[in-house]
């Protein structure tokens, strides 16, 4: 199958070299030229524009940072075209980007008008899920869309879920996501507090992974340096998911919530620690690194 591929991130990348190792054809586009240049370096054919890209694309896939670049890519603004001027009917779109269920339903409702069809399939399971090839998808669509996209999902992900139409990946994503984040602070609140005391953090996280309080964070994700080797927080809490992407998204949580009158006052809080940690210029940093706000200074 040929598949255009627009965002080559610490998500996009991995997830469109897993397509390529499967045998389809790829045609790849990132604005950024060191990530053009990174994963070209592996293999991947890169594009010069996403115009380019989807030329003759059976599928396209796009997995960007935010609303505002998925609105921008697709439907374009300022004079300039959007990409749904360049796929050709009957293309299907999986968007996998985090962004706004309004936004997700207002481009496919657009891409539907042109006879494309669009899926949103946003993705849980970080950085590692994308290398390995274990992504979880939420997806947002109609069943038979889902269907075409299924061969393909399924060479990026472990599970796939129909949560319902257009802009429902995009809601059970930000419900996800703002448990995690939720889940994070707890889980650093409390391995803090236990090292304030001088318990050793890799004993006091296998009490409680194996105990009432276990969680992802605790099986797959520890916000503590050299307890898990293969979190962000040992490597510096470099690569991973940012705490300003955390933020996105429990700013799109809270925006939801307050759209349907629904109350999430720990969405609130943790999307307001959150913010206090990327003030204080860490928000680049994997969003585990939330623990230094809590962590007692040594």
């Amino acid at each position: 199958m040929k598949i255009a591929f627009i965002g080559l991130g610490n998500m996009g990348g991995p997830m469109a070299m897993n397509l390529l190792k499967a045998g389809h054809t790829l045609s790849a586009f990132d604005l950024s030229a060191e990530a053009s240049k990174k994963f070209g370096g592996e293999g991947l054919p890169i594009a010069a524009s996403a115009a380019e890209a989807v030329v003759d694309a059976e599928v396209v896939i796009s997995m960007l940072p935010a609303s505002a670049h998925v609105e921008g890519l697709f439907l374009g603004g300022a004079g300039k075209p959007g990409l749904l001027d360049s796929i050709r009917a009957g293309t299907l779109v999986i968007d996998s980007s985090t962004i706004a269920a309004a936004t997700s339903r207002k481009v496919a409702e657009a891409a539907a008008v042109k006879g494309i069809a669009m899926i949103d399939a946003p993705v849980s399971g970080g950085t590692g899920g994308a290398i390995a090839g274990t992504l979880t998808f939420m997806v947002g669509g109609e069943v038979q869309d889902l269907e075409r996209a299924r061969p393909v999902l399924e060479k990026m992900g472990a599970n796939i879920f129909h949560a319902g139409a257009a802009g429902a990946g995009q809601t059970a994503k930000i419900c996800n996501n703002m448990l995690l984040g939720i889940l994070m602070i707890g889980t650093s609140e409390a391995l803090a507090l236990g090292v304030a005391n001088g318990l050793d953090p890799k004993v006091l996280s296998e009490i409680m992974r194996r105990s009432s309080g276990g969680n992802w964070a605790l099986e797959k994700y520890n916000p503590m340096p050299d307890v898990m080797e293969t979190s962000p927080a040992s490597k510096n809490y470099a690569g991973g998911f940012g705490t300003d992407l955390m933020l996105k998204d429990l700013g799109l949580a809270q925006e939801n919530a307050t759209a349907v009158r629904a109350a999430t006052p720990l969405g609130g809080l943790a999307r307001s620690l959150y913010a206090a940690h990327s003030l204080a210029g860490h928000g680049a940093l994997d969003f585990s690194s939330v623990l230094k706000l809590v962590q007692k200074a040594s």
